[in-house]
């Protein structure tokens, strides 16, 4: 196989073959016995789409608008932990590979390069913090405040890690989180926080903490692990800019439903009042039409990304995220929308039932 990912079905292979093996499980792994790692790709195998012919377009538009910033296309690269693990060139090179695909990035709160470092390897691309929160919050507010003066402009917080999902590759690896090379970590650390892994995080979050985020700082909030639609109206009314429908990648509730299944309902419920993201199940570029389709603004892709990242590095991770532009174009063509703002439930010639 060629050392560069020609297509998005090699990606995978390739990066299996260069990472250690309890990087790759930790990487590829859900939670359980993995439904629902595997339900959020079915989900997408089920949709049909319609192929009218004739409809005069020279060109399609990928572009769109997420959270006040103009992306080639409506993709975010999803926080992925421990880039580096992946590859030397770590978060700094998938930040730079996402600018130059014209597409944003959200940095995780257990990446291995702060906030200021991925500004300074990517100061054009729009970049986004995931926010695990400390029990502390005055560390994690003050994480936040960092990542802003370093040119973040926006929060995701995500919501969805009151509990570890009991995840069975990583508990036959042996896996433990590693703290030596996390900014975040080391600064918890140095304001004092003495307990470790997982327990340094608030597991009793509230509503109220999503009003306190949306009232301290002059960036959107947007709440990642929505599967609800009272909860999407919940952020509405607390504060928020935008929920990502997401189940963690399959890697916390086994058995929770699919998140294309679950978009619908949300993005009703929120009734136009928030932008919604959906994470969860992207590996191709047509998978990103469908989510609009369903009522999505954008979505978040991590694993196609980082498999690209470990395979070659920031050209790796450049080539897939180029690539899910590339197929989703193709897709819009093919279906009849010139624009993103055109694609709509009526591409969509069937819903299989779940």
């Amino acid at each position: 196989m060629s050392a560069q990912p020609i297509t998005l079905t090699d990606v995978e292979r390739l990066a299996a073959e260069r990472l250690e093996p309890k990087w790759y499980e930790y990487f590829a792994g859900g939670s359980g016995a993995e439904r629902t790692l595997r339900e959020n790709e079915a989900a997408f195998a089920r949709q049909r789409l319609r192929q009218p012919v004739l409809h005069g377009i020279d060109a399609v538009a990928t572009e769109a608008t997420l959270l006040g910033h103009r992306l080639a296309f409506p993709l975010v690269v999803a926080p992925v932990a421990y880039q580096r693990t992946a590859h030397p060139d770590g978060e700094e090179g998938m930040a730079r590979a996402a600018a130059g695909a014209g597409a944003g990035i959200c940095l995780s709160t257990f990446a291995n390069a702060s906030p200021a470092e991925v500004a300074s390897a990517a100061p054009d691309v729009p970049r986004f913090l995931q926010v695990y929160v400390f029990r502390d919050h005055a560390i994690t507010d003050d994480l936040i405040a960092q990542a802003l003066d370093a040119g973040f402009t926006g929060i995701f917080l995500t919501v969805d890690l009151a509990a570890l999902g009991m995840r069975d590759r990583e508990r036959r690896f042996c896996w433990e989180l590693p703290e030596d090379d996390l900014p975040a970590i080391h600064f918890a650390k140095e304001r004092g926080a003495l307990v470790e892994g997982l327990d340094w995080f608030d597991p009793a979050l509230d509503w109220l903490y999503v009003e306190h985020l949306c009232s301290t700082f002059p960036v959107p909030v947007v709440v990642k692990g929505v599967m609800e639609p009272e909860d999407a109206r919940r952020a509405a009314e607390h504060g928020a800019a935008g929920v990502v429908v997401s189940n963690h990648g399959g890697r916390q509730l086994d058995g929770s439903r699919a998140t294309l299944d679950a978009l619908p309902a949300v993005a009703e419920a929120a009734g136009g009042r928030l932008e919604i993201l959906l994470d969860g199940g992207i590996r191709r570029g047509g998978d990103i039409l469908v989510a609009l389709a369903h009522g999505a603004r954008g979505v978040l892709a991590g694993r196609v990304p980082l498999w690209g990242l470990a395979a070659r590095g920031e050209e790796g991770a450049r080539t897939t995220i180029d690539l899910l532009r590339e197929e989703l174009e193709i897709g819009m063509h093919l279906t009849g929308c010139r624009s993103v703002g055109e694609i709509g439930p009526d591409v969509l010639a069937t819903i299989a039932s779940p």
